[in-house]
C-alpha cells in the first residue's frame, strides 16, 4: 500500500476511535444523574390529568421523588401516589409534626407554652401558623402516631416526611431577623418553649431542677438537653410507627445539626431516621452558595453512617428582582448559583438533593440544573 495512503487511513481509524470515544463518554455522562427530590403540594382543584402532566414533566427534568404535602387525608395521597408512581417517582407524604392548627382531635393544653407562660395556642411566635404542640404530652404522641400510621398505611406511599419536627425557632436564622425587627443575640421568652407545667414538673422530676426559678435557662445544659431528648424521643415513637407498616420514614431539618440544636432544639444526629433532607438555604444565613458545601461537610460526618443526607436547596423565584427584593423568603440561589450548590453538596458526601422548590426554577435554573445532576462528582 501506498505509504501516503497507509497514514491517511491510520488518521481516519483514530479519528473515528476518538469520535466514537467521546460520543460513548457523551451518552454515559447523561446517562449518570445524582438522586434528587423535590418538596411539592396539593393537589388543590387539579385534575387527574393536569396531575399526570406535572408529574411527568417534574420526572423528564431529572427529579426522582417527591415529598408531597397534601394535607392530613390518606385518600388524597392514595391518589396522588398512583400518579407520581405512574410517572417513574418515589412518592413520601410531607406532613407537618408540631405545627397544628385546631383540630378537635388536639387538646387547647397540648399546645407549647414559652417561657412567658403564653401558649402556642393563643399567641403563637412570629407568624399565625405558629401553634405548636409541645413534645412531652402522651395525647401528642398519639394523635401524631395515629395520623402518620393512617398515612403509611397507603400503598402507594413509599415514606413519611417529618416537617416542623421541633420547637418553635428560639433564635432565627440571621437573615430574617430584619424581616422581624429583632436582634435575636441571646434566647428570649417569648421565643423559648416548652415551659408548660408538665414539661418542667417532667424535668424538675428528672433532674432536681425548678427551671422555673432559674435566672437564665439558657445556661442550664441539662434544661437543654431535656428538650433535645423531648423532640428525639418523639421521632422514635414515630420512626416505630411507620417502619411496623414497612415503610420509610424521614425527615426535613435545621442545617448542621450544630445550628439546628442551637435554633430549634433538633438534635437530629440522633433520630432514628432512615435520611435527613437539612434545609441549607445559605440566603436565610446570609451566607454564598459554597457555604453549602461547607454545611453539607458538617451534616454528613455528624449523621449517623446509615442515614443518607440529601441536601436541600432554596431557589429563588424571581432572579431578577433579587436584589429589590427585601424579604429573604424570597431570595435564594440563582440560575448561576446553583451549579456550585449542587456540587458542594455532592462533593462533601450528600447522597443527592432536594429543591423547594420545582414552581421556582426557571428557565434558565433548569437548564444550569439539567447541566449539574448529570456530573459525577465522586471523581
Amino acid at each position: 500500500m501506498n505509504k501516503f495512503l497507509l497514514v491517511a487511513s491510520v488518521l481516519t481509524l483514530l479519528v473515528s476511535c476518538k469520535s466514537k470515544k467521546s460520543e460513548t463518554d457523551l451518552a454515559s455522562q447523561k446517562e449518570y444523574k445524582i438522586p434528587v427530590y423535590a418538596w411539592t403540594g396539593g393537589p388543590g382543584e387539579a385534575t387527574d390529568e393536569e396531575l399526570k402532566a406535572q408529574f411527568k414533566d417534574l420526572k423528564q427534568k431529572g427529579i426522582d421523588g417527591l415529598m408531597y404535602n397534601g394535607g392530613h387525608d390518606p385518600e388524597t395521597y392514595k391518589r396522588v401516589g398512583k400518579l407520581v408512581k405512574d410517572a417513574g417517582m418515589k412518592f413520601h407524604a410531607w406532613i407537618p409534626t408540631m405545627v397544628q392548627g385546631k383540630n378537635p382531635k388536639i387538646k387547647k393544653e397540648w399546645y407549647a407554652v414559652n417561657r412567658n407562660g403564653e401558649s402556642a395556642f393563643d399567641k403563637p411566635a412570629y407568624v399565625p401558623y405558629y401553634t405548636f404542640l409541645s413534645p412531652c404530652h402522651e395525647g401528642v404522641h398519639d394523635f401524631l402516631a395515629d395520623l402518620y400510621r393512617s398515612v403509611a398505611e397507603v400503598e402507594e406511599v413509599d415514606g413519611i416526611h417529618l416537617d416542623y419536627i421541633r420547637f418553635p425557632d428560639v433564635i432565627l436564622a440571621r437573615g430574617l431577623w430584619d424581616k422581624y425587627g429583632l436582634v435575636m443575640d441571646r434566647e428570649f421568652p417569648e421565643y423559648d418553649y416548652c415551659y408548660s407545667e408538665k414539661c418542667t414538673e417532667d424535668f424538675k422530676a428528672k433532674t432536681g431542677i425548678d427551671i422555673k426559678t432559674v435566672e437564665d435557662p439558657s445556661q442550664v445544659q441539662e434544661w437543654k438537653q431535656y428538650r433535645y431528648d423531648l423532640i428525639t424521643n418523639l421521632v422514635a415513637h414515630l420512626a416505630d410507627v411507620v417502619h411496623a407498616k414497612g415503610k420509610k420514614i424521614n425527615a426535613a431539618v435545621f442545617p448542621g445539626p450544630s445550628m439546628a440544636k442551637k435554633m430549634v432544639r433538633q438534635e437530629w444526629d440522633k433520630w432514628n431516621l432512615d435520611a435527613v433532607y437539612p434545609m441549607n438555604y445559605n440566603d436565610f444565613y446570609l451566607e454564598k452558595p459554597s457555604w453549602v458545601g461547607e454545611i453539607v461537610k458538617e451534616e454528613v460526618e455528624t449523621a449517623r453512617a446509615d442515614v443518607p443526607v440529601y441536601s436541600g436547596l432554596f431557589i429563588c423565584p424571581k432572579p431578577e428582582k433579587k436584589g429589590d427584593e427585601k424579604d429573604p423568603e424570597n431570595h435564594g440561589l440563582l440560575p448561576g448559583e446553583i451549579a456550585e450548590a449542587i456540587a458542594g453538596s455532592m462533593e462533601n458526601g450528600a447522597a443527592g438533593i432536594c429543591l423547594f422548590t420545582p414552581d421556582r426554577m426557571t428557565d434558565a435554573h433548569w437548564k444550569a440544573f439539567d447541566e449539574a445532576i448529570h456530573k459525577d462528582y465522586s471523581k
